[in-house]
């Protein structure tokens, strides 16, 4: 691959475009300080002297991106495909105002049934990886599936531990009737494996089989005279036909498919996607995209590249709307993402219509809950700036917290709100440094000076500041914006909790008494959502420090050893007290390590002790 960067004053001029190649590649559309579009061509040349001899209304989407581009990068691939992937990797890197943005881009957990292992087990996960593991999902509602794993677990009682080694004695699970203790060999390993077999028959919606199957065992306990079996197998059979009766039934072909729907309501654009597996809808997500630039084929030819990756990967069919842009390519890199075929079908008449038409009603749905939610935030706002006095409108809010241990392991939080919605991109940790004392205000300084010169840099500073404290914590912060300039262009609000009996008190510059709002009003609700965040955003990472530094060995501060070697040392001589006492021969006899290396963890264990290593 190549590059070409062009100045601001030559950006898709003539000159510009004779430097540019015909063949495939990817082109960056750049403002001031960000990245406005990421688009992809077969022939780079001729896509952007189409946007150089644009003749649309200059307020239209596509002239008014063009009026703030200032430069333009190009990056040449040698295939049309790799320019594709690329595009993709791009938009999830720099995620362009005028591109498609997924906003909701997590991973929605699987469940994984590890077939491989000699006893498998049923677990969660949200990373499908090709282990030779069976994968189910993904679940759009975790609550439902911890119920779909509860009642497996009561019916097809697997073991649960990770690892597993030869016990005398079973555990506690085995006596609550959880586990059937493979590790103390109670349980063939024949009837265990034919237990997973129904397990993977329940996952795959084959429902009706297993109680079949369960019903003969039933009836064959019942004709030997096992009542409590019989009793047993029962159970599960009623608990398996209340299954049934809550389950969806999309299809009868039993087939993994996601049905994507497409509404667009002027400039946005909102994509419903829903999840069939084994022919039943097991959930679905919704995205809403503001103001894209393309057609509906390029914006749902994003969205395929965009959502899906090797960690999500695709299923067998995928149901579309409308064809797509480049559908062979696409088509070609899902399959690789699958590690088998994946069909796209656009249908038009016969059974999968109706799951058409739930999906596209779903995309219309997504206007009207962004419709509300609009709303909701425009009276927030209002509510906001009239009882706090603030001269800009919250649309971007940030709020940090300090966390520390007696003034060690001191950390600062930072989260970000957008609109109402926490903007996970925006959290930061910062490791707050030369600090062993607890001087909260010194740390606060700290952190917002790093904040603000980074805002500065990057243009990206918020509407409001919100921090965790009272009159102290607010009066640093004054001092830290009038020092960067930035009174003028950034509210600033303390939040802090008094005496039970007067709950939360707002504090603002120049103001020199606290704000108090009614106990249950939304805006103080909002403001206390923010605050309690950035605390448990900060407390996860503080507590992670605290156990790292816990786990710490001292053997880590021995130069010349790694891992390895620390574990064989431990391993050898069974504690690093006894690795501490050790002669130079007795730490030499350890595998990986040899007398020169055994003679410099010595002399690193005792600095001061010649006279003993002399004497060795």
């Amino acid at each position: 691959m190549t590059s070409k960067q062009q100045s601001p004053a030559s950006a898709l001029d003539a000159a510009f475009l004779t430097t540019v190649s015909h063949g495939p590649g990817v082109y960056l559309m750049q403002g001031k300080r960000e990245v406005l579009y990421v688009g992809k061509a077969a022939d780079l040349r001729k896509r952007l002297a189409q946007y150089a001899h644009f003749s649309g209304p200059s307020h239209s989407k596509t002239g008014v991106m063009l009026s703030h581009v200032r430069k333009v990068d190009t990056i040449l691939t040698t295939t049309e495909k790799e320019a594709l992937i690329l595009e993709a990797s791009l938009i999830k890197k720099h995620r362009p105002r005028y591109n498609v943005i997924l906003r909701d881009d997590k991973n929605y957990p699987l469940i994984k049934v590890t077939i491989k292992e000699k006893w498998p087990r049923v677990l969660v996960t949200r990373r499908r990886i090709r282990d030779g593991s069976r994968y189910f999902g993904p679940f759009a509602s975790s609550s439902g599936m911890r119920t779909t794993l509860k009642l497996l677990f009561s019916m097809f009682p697997l073991r649960r531990c990770k690892t597993i080694r030869k016990r005398e004695r079973p555990c506690l699970n085995y006596q609550m009737g959880r586990c059937l203790a493979p590790c103390a060999e109670l349980v063939d390993h024949s009837e265990y494996m034919a237990m997973v077999g129904e397990i993977i028959l329940f996952l795959e919606g084959k429902n009706r089989d297993i109680i079949a199957n369960l019903e003969k065992k039933m009836h064959r306990a019942a004709a030997e005279l096992a009542f409590e079996e019989a009793a047993l197998l029962r159970d599960r059979v009623i608990a398996l036909q209340r299954t049934l009766e809550h389950q969806v039934i999309a299809a009868e072909h039993g087939l993994d498919q996601d049905v994507f729907g497409l509404a667009r309501n002027g400039a946005s654009v909102a994509i419903a996607l829903l999840f069939v597996r084994a022919g039943m809808i097991t959930g679905s997500q919704n995205f809403f995209i503001a103001d894209p630039i393309g057609d509906d084929s390029r914006i749902l030819s994003q969205t395929l590249m965009l959502y899906y990756s090797s960690r999500r990967h695709p299923p067998r069919e995928l149901m579309l709307p409308l064809a797509i842009d480049n559908e062979t390519l696409i088509r070609e890199q899902l399959s690789e993402l699958r590690g088998g075929p994946v069909r796209i079908r656009v249908p038009k008449r016969g059974k999968r219509i109706q799951l058409m038409r739930m999906a596209a009603a779903n995309a219309e749905q997504v206007f009207s809950k962004e419709s509300k939610k609009a709303k909701a935030w425009r009276i927030m706002t209002k509510t906001l700036v009239r009882k706090l006095r603030l001269r800009n409108s919250p649309d971007r809010i940030e709020c940090l917290d300090i966390s520390n241990l007696g003034g060690r392991q001191a950390v600062g939080s930072l989260v970000c709100f957008v609109r109402g919605e926490p903007e996970k991109r925006g959290y930061r940790h910062y490791r707050i440094t030369g600090r062993d004392e607890p001087d909260d205000y010194a740390m606060m300084r700290e952190v917002l000076k790093r904040r603000m010169e980074t805002g500065l840099a990057k243009n990206n500073l918020p509407d409001m500041l919100l921090l965790d404290g009272g009159k102290g914590q607010l009066s640093i912060g004054v001092e830290v914006l009038a020092d960067f300039d930035l009174l003028e262009l950034i509210d600033l609000v303390a939040i802090a909790k008094e005496k039970q009996d007067e709950g939360e008190k707002l504090f603002r510059p120049g103001r020199k008494n606290p704000i108090f709002l009614p106990a249950h009003a939304p805006a103080l609700l909002y403001l206390m959502r923010i605050r309690d965040e950035s605390h448990r955003f900060g407390i996860t990472f503080h507590r992670r420090l605290r156990t790292a530094n816990t786990l710490r060995s001292p053997l880590d501060k021995v130069t010349g050893i790694g891992a390895q070697r620390k574990k064989a040392l431990l391993k050898t001589l069974g504690s690093y007290k006894r690795i501490q006492s050790a002669t130079v021969d007795e730490l030499a006899t350890v595998p990986g390590i040899g007398p020169v290396l055994a003679e410099n963890i010595f002399r690193q264990l005792h600095p001061e002790d010649k006279k003993n290593h002399a004497a060795r």
